[in-house]
């Protein structure tokens, strides 16, 4: 039964994202999004609850009792994840996401450059959706690092758990961890306000009273980032609103229309040639306009005033494909099997 320090290291060095632990199967591994055998022997039931109990430590009777456990852990000194351990058909599985000890800038993440002049805000909110693993974190942690170097402010963070670790230049860094410093992002952002901050990050807005808190953060001087596990701009408004009661619906969209800036939906593709992947963005930069769709409750109307946007520099996800594709970054199949409007998807 090979290490969990050596499992972890082997799959950093690879470039892998994340590792699964599951009975009846190898040690698996997620490298440039496809899953692939860490190790080739298949893991038993026995070997999968020892991993389990290693990894879990004392919390392991949690396990047992609810049926799944998240937390952080930090392997051969240096090499920090999150993970999640949860019991199905019987017997134990784990996850593991391999967290990035560096933080990249938007030159190197080739970030467009009104996604890195988003640091320049004063205040509002600066929203990250897609997918889990479709790069979220990392793109908001470099426009929070770009701050951090380039203006004097205080910077609060709240996550589950921390992923990047700041080094304090021009800013002054706070980063809390729910469950270990605040019991949750809500209670978090409470308190936040207290704090003198200037610049906010929620890791997720997860539930009501959380985007509350956002919200009133955002309206009230602060610069906010969060993210959203939706895949468009629309839908992350009306992800949003649909949240709260609907006799609170028409105040939400009066106080998104006034402090929303951006929402920037990113995909992750494999890259032509492999290995390696590259970020497809769909960004609303929020204009007159959409402010006034947003206000109205004209959702669906969204995406054709992105189009109309280029030059505030929005863009829809099928011109970020289109491009990539003309840039050669990824080819026209892969375009296709990620695009929105898979029919009427030029041809070139």
């Amino acid at each position: 039964m090979t290490s969990l320090d050596d499992l972890v290291q082997k799959a950093r060095d690879l470039g892998s994202s994340d590792i699964h632990i599951v009975c009846g199967l190898p040690v698996k591994c997620r490298l440039d999004g496809d899953l692939k055998n860490l190790e080739e022997d298949v893991l038993g039931p026995a070997e999968c609850e020892e991993y389990a109990k290693q990894l879990a430590g004392e919390d392991y009777r949690l396990i047992e009792k609810i049926g799944e456990l998240d937390k952080a852990m930090t392997f051969n000194g240096n090499i920090r994840t999150r993970l999640n351990i949860y019991r199905q058909q019987g017997s134990v599985s784990a996850a593991i996401r391999i967290l990035s000890g560096k933080i990249r800038t938007p030159q190197e993440l080739k970030m467009p450059a009104v996604i890195a002049d988003l640091a320049r805000c004063r205040s509002g909110l600066v929203l990250f959706t897609g997918e889990t693993g479709s790069g979220k974190s990392t793109s908001m942690a470099a426009l929070l690092d770009d701050i951090n170097h380039n203006r004097p402010g205080h910077i609060v963070t709240l996550e589950d758990p921390i992923e990047y670790i700041y080094k304090p230049d021009k800013c002054v860094i706070n980063q809390r961890e729910i469950g270990q410093d605040t019991r949750s992002y809500a209670d978090g952002l409470r308190a936040i306000l207290r704090e003198d901050p200037d610049i906010i990050q929620v890791g997720e807005m997860r539930d009501l009273a959380t985007i509350e808190a956002a919200l009133t953060a955002a309206e009230t001087g602060h610069l906010v980032f969060s993210t959203l596990h939706t895949n468009s701009a629309a839908d992350t408004i009306d992800r949003i609103v649909g949240s709260f009661p609907e006799g609170q619906q028409r105040q939400i969209r009066m106080q998104l229309s006034t402090t929303l800036r951006a929402v920037i939906s990113q995909q992750l593709l494999p890259k032509k040639p492999r290995p390696g992947r590259v970020a497809a963005c769909e960004i609303m930069i929020v204009n007159s306009a959409i402010s006034n769709l947003i206000r109205e409750g004209k959702t669906s109307q969204i995406d054709s005033f992105i189009g109309l946007g280029a030059k505030e520099g929005s863009i829809g996800m099928d011109t970020s494909l289109i491009n990539l594709v003309r840039a050669k970054e990824i080819t026209r199949e892969t375009a296709i099997e990620y695009a929105r409007d898979r029919e009427h998807f030029p041809k070139f």
